[in-house]
């Protein structure tokens, strides 16, 4: 048979016929329009009238900000006093010679290990030898002289009990027996003189100990004051600081003090406050304190600058925050009347109250260590203190916390905070990323309302 082909029959009515491909396009007509409906609600981060969070209108979103929390909690603190130093021996000595002349030979230099009596350098002792010589010979002459008015006065004694002298010659003999007997002790002291100035060519050393310096040569001249050596007993370190009235006050013997090297890292090193200089310096207006050094960490050697942290006051439960979770706020006020301006400075911070919402308080601080700051009052413990993301924040506002599930366990769209219920670690804190509070999600049928969705149809 053969087949006849017909032609399709067209259904005559008021439309034209549309195809797969144009239904596709004007179903995006209403989601576009809906999407940036969406997007302009989100920009309000302002609360609905009726007082909920998240909502700015019907239908519409506001962005939370996102913050990180931790709870507050007790800790210890201490109050300190940071002063630099130097390390030294605590026994140092400066050896100076007792004459004047010059040097001829060095027996003891740098680094050596001597003890008390041992000759470190000797002075040129030609002058001093010949002084020696002649005072011995003068004293030589002068106890001949008197052994002879002595022999002349027991005479002269004797004569006169026989009524054979006057009383003047008797008294002329006693007076020339006691001149040579003055004469002879003036030789005495004066050889006495010259031979300890002849020891005193000989430098010795006072004490035991390690020679830390020596500041002079073969041939310099030296004199009284001018040190040659200097020698130290390494058995004990000392630091000495200067500190201001206020600090110096409340300094007190037997503070532990925390030391290391400037500049460095670790505090590897410990002493104690041992003395206290009873008085300011004029000049300066700062007051001596001595540490003696009871832990000598690595790299400590006499001449070394040390950092030093006094612990002047220890509060073991007090309750502690970060230096960065604070929100300062400075004020300027002018005084018409003393023509002067002045800064008012307060301290706050945030907490979380329920799921969504941030609560600012304000702060009273305590004693400030490093980057800790004790809050004496308007923090209580296991609160949640907002660390990061605070400073965007104001009584009131809409937060999320970072890191948290955007639904609860019962189905219901969360907020994308924690719940009063859960537990945020102390020590820890979550990270994430910033995003909107209840932000819809393409495809999960969230966004548009109960029911609808916003992905494309397809046949």
């Amino acid at each position: 048979m053969k087949k006849h082909s017909r032609a399709p029959r067209q259904i005559q009515s008021g439309h034209h016929p549309i195809s797969h491909r144009s239904a596709a396009r004007l179903l995006l007509i209403p989601v576009a329009f809906s999407l940036l409906f969406i997007w302009s609600c989100s920009g309000n981060d302002e609360e609905a009238p009726s007082g909920r969070p998240g909502f700015g209108g019907p239908g519409g979103f506001t962005r939370a900000t996102t913050v990180e929390v931790r709870r507050v909690q007790r800790g210890e603190i201490s109050e300190q006093i940071r002063s630099f130093g130097t390390v030294r021996a605590q026994d140092n000595v400066r050896v100076t010679p007792q004459v004047n002349m010059d040097i001829v030979a060095i027996r003891a230099d740098l680094g050596d290990t001597v003890r008390a009596g041992q000759v470190l350098a000797l002075l040129r002792d030609e002058p001093f030898a010949e002084t020696v010589r002649r005072d011995e010979a003068q004293l030589q002459q002068a106890q001949g002289a008197m052994e002879r008015d002595s022999v002349n006065f027991s005479r002269q004694q004797e004569l006169f009990a026989l009524d054979l002298v006057s009383q003047a010659e008797l008294d002329a003999a006693r007076t020339t027996y006691l001149s040579s007997r003055a004469a002879l002790q003036n030789a005495r002291a004066a050889l006495s003189v010259s031979r300890q100035n002849l020891s005193y060519t000989r430098i010795t050393s006072p004490v035991n100990g390690v020679i830390t310096r020596r500041l002079a040569s073969p041939g310099d001249v030296v004199g009284p004051g001018q040190p040659v050596y200097e020698i130290s007993n390494l058995a004990g370190y000392e630091v000495r600081v200067n500190l201001p009235l206020r600090d110096w006050a409340r300094t007190e013997v037997g503070q532990p003090v925390e030391m290391r090297l400037s500049g460095g890292v670790d505090f590897n090193s410990s002493g104690v406050v041992t003395r206290i200089s009873p008085e300011l310096d004029p000049v300066t207006g700062l007051g001596e304190v001595v540490i003696s050094v009871t832990n000598r960490g690595n790299g400590m050697f006499p001449g070394v600058l040390l950092e030093s942290r006094i612990n002047v006051e220890t509060r073991p439960r007090a309750i502690v925050i970060p230096r960065s979770a604070m929100v300062e706020n400075v004020q300027t006020i002018i005084d018409p009347e003393s023509n002067t301006i002045r800064l008012e400075r307060s301290y706050a911070a945030f907490v979380t109250q329920g799921d969504t919402l941030a609560v600012r308080r304000d702060l009273e601080l305590g004693i400030q260590q490093g980057d800790r700051i004790e809050i004496l009052s308007g923090l209580n413990p296991r609160e949640n203190l907002i660390i990061t993301g605070q400073t965007a924040l104001e009584d009131g506002s809409s937060i999320r916390i970072s890191g948290a599930p955007r639904f609860t366990p019962g189905g219901r769209p969360g907020s994308g905070t924690v719940s009063t219920g859960d537990t945020v670690p102390s020590d820890s804190t979550v990270l994430a990323d910033s995003t909107l509070q209840e932000q819809p999600r393409r495809g999960d049928g969230s966004g548009m309302g109960q029911g609808q969705g916003t992905g494309r149809s397809r046949n």
